[in-house]
């Protein structure tokens, strides 16, 4: 089943707001802020403008001094999740727009377009990370580790086939992966990454760059916010499409996602940094797996996961209880958003 491209211009666009569909509707791509069909998007759109942050509002200056006093699996880590980072957050920047494309409910493809310039800004802050902390050579060399590193191409070519697989072929069904896909990259593929950073601050080492990840983190539970709410809408709208057999490709796509992330995890952490072991890593992916199958009404993988066992992480990614920057102990918030009631 195709799913069209909507026209850029439509004089016969339909402007009754219950006529609205996610895809295949006949819109006029008029951007009306008090006709909104998915009620939900209003609040999403309030709480993303809200967190606007530029990255080199934060003092790296105790990150450079931290960074050569790191031990070589603190390093060799922090390199190579950053290059993990880096690389998926510019495919995302360069794949948004192509989901956009198809998705004909105005108010969404706003969502969208401020996630495509979000995820552009965290690629800017790994960027303006490693011109703080790292000659031009070695910058370099983790920008483009993937390209040598087998295990970082293949975690990039999971992703990066699944969107190519629907720019080829644009059916409903590849539409439907390519949403989970997203949904996966936001909600389990970053997880330990940010779980590592955080914990280096805990162990009173490289602040600046925890509070980067902070930000970042805090706009990747929009992000995977706004892709549940399509999955969910695209469960009601094209419900014929939900078999079986699809449910259960988007289940095998979480349990290659989450021990995707485990074996990452285990490969780049390991046993040998303090404060995180390969177990807490298993745990803590397999906790997250279930909690994101049943945010979209699908069934959990991992008997046993039902609590977090690494709840200290939950702390520290809360943006607004660690509000100051290191220049002037102003509130780097613009706005302090309502808090989002993570059930993702």
């Amino acid at each position: 089943m195709i799913v069209n491209k909507k026209p850029l211009f439509n004089e016969f666009g339909d402007i009754e707001t219950s006529k609205k569909r996610m895809i295949n509707g006949n819109t006029t791509n008029l951007n009306d802020f008090n006709n909104m069909k998915y009620n939900w998007v209003s609040d999403w759109y309030r709480q993303a403008m809200n967190n606007f942050w530029i990255p080199e509002e934060i003092n790296l200056a105790q990150d450079l001094k931290d960074y050569n006093k790191l031990t070589i699996e603190e390093r060799t880590a922090y390199d190579k999740i950053l290059s993990f980072l880096i690389f998926l957050d510019s495919i995302q920047t360069a794949n948004l727009s192509n989901i956009n494309n198809y998705i004909t409910a105005s108010e969404v493809n706003l969502c969208l377009t401020i996630q495509a310039f979000q995820e552009a800004v965290h690629s800017q802050s790994y960027s303006y990370m490693l011109d703080s902390i790292c000659s031009p050579e070695k910058r370099n060399e983790i920008l483009y580790q993937w390209k040598d590193d087998k295990r970082l191409l293949e975690r990039n070519k999971f992703i990066g086939d699944l969107y190519n697989n629907f720019i080829e072929s644009p059916t409903k069904e590849n539409l439907v992966k390519t949403a989970m896909a997203n949904y996966i990259l936001e909600g389990i593929y970053f997880y330990s990454g940010f779980m590592f950073f955080y914990n280096l601050e805990r162990n009173g080492k490289m602040p600046g760059s925890a509070q980067e990840i902070r930000y970042i983190n805090r706009d990747e539970n929009t992000h995977l916010w706004l892709f549940r709410n399509i999955l969910k809408e695209l469960q009601l709208e094209e419900a014929d499409i939900f078999t079986e057999e699809l449910k259960s490709e988007l289940k095998e796509m979480m349990k290659t996602a989450v021990n995707h992330e485990i074996a990452w995890g285990h490969y780049v952490i390991g046993d040998n940094i303090q404060g995180i072991n390969k177990k807490l890593i298993e745990d803590y992916i397999k906790y997250l797996g279930n909690i994101r199958m049943r945010a979209i009404g699908l069934e959990e993988i991992y008997e046993g996961y039902d609590k977090n066992p690494a709840a200290w992480v939950d702390i520290l990614s809360d943006a607004n209880s660690v509000k100051t920057d290191f220049f002037e102990a102003k509130s780097t918030a613009y706005a302090k958003a309502g808090a989002l009631i993570d059930d993702l």
